[in-house]
């Protein structure tokens, strides 16, 4: 079972529930989807644009909530805080930062990385290997402070 077909079987769920606020973030989730699937006329959504277009949805409504609590306006803040979360249960678990620094050292050692002026190279790599499993900012520290020990 695909996620379009998992977002459809809980939009589902959550109308014969009457649950407004979490049908509202699946909703959201099933557009964007919608939108990707017909961008190229295949129909088809490949799992790694399933998985960037969730995480996109993922930040926007947690942004979208820092900014709401910066303009003390906790009402807006609670909903997409809750929208965050509901969607937050669609994505993979995130890696630990110390299984993620494993992977690092892992690349540095593979790369051959001598400094922090192979940050390109070492992101590269550990991104394609990381992608969805670990956010990229704490990937990009993690490099950084494993190259500026070098």
């Amino acid at each position: 079972m695909n996620l379009t077909e998992i977002i459809n079987k809980d939009i589902k769920t959550a109308m014969l529930a009457r649950e407004k606020s979490k049908l509202e973030a699946l909703r959201a989730v099933k557009s964007a989807l919608l939108l990707e699937a017909t961008k190229d006329g295949s129909g088809e959504v490949s799992e790694d644009a399933e998985l960037s277009i969730l995480k996109k949805l993922y930040k926007q409504r947690v942004d979208a909530a820092k900014i709401y609590v910066e303009q003390d306006r906790s009402d807006l803040a609670e909903v997409e805080t809750f929208q965050a979360g509901v969607i937050k249960e669609y994505l993979p678990e995130q890696m630990s930062e110390a299984a993620v620094k494993d992977v690092v050292l892992g690349v540095i050692s593979k790369i051959g990385a001598s400094g922090p002026g192979d940050m390109g190279k070492v992101m590269g790599a550990s991104m394609g290997q990381l992608n969805g499993k670990a956010d990229g900012g704490i990937i990009s520290k993690i490099v950084k402070e494993c190259l500026n020990n070098l």
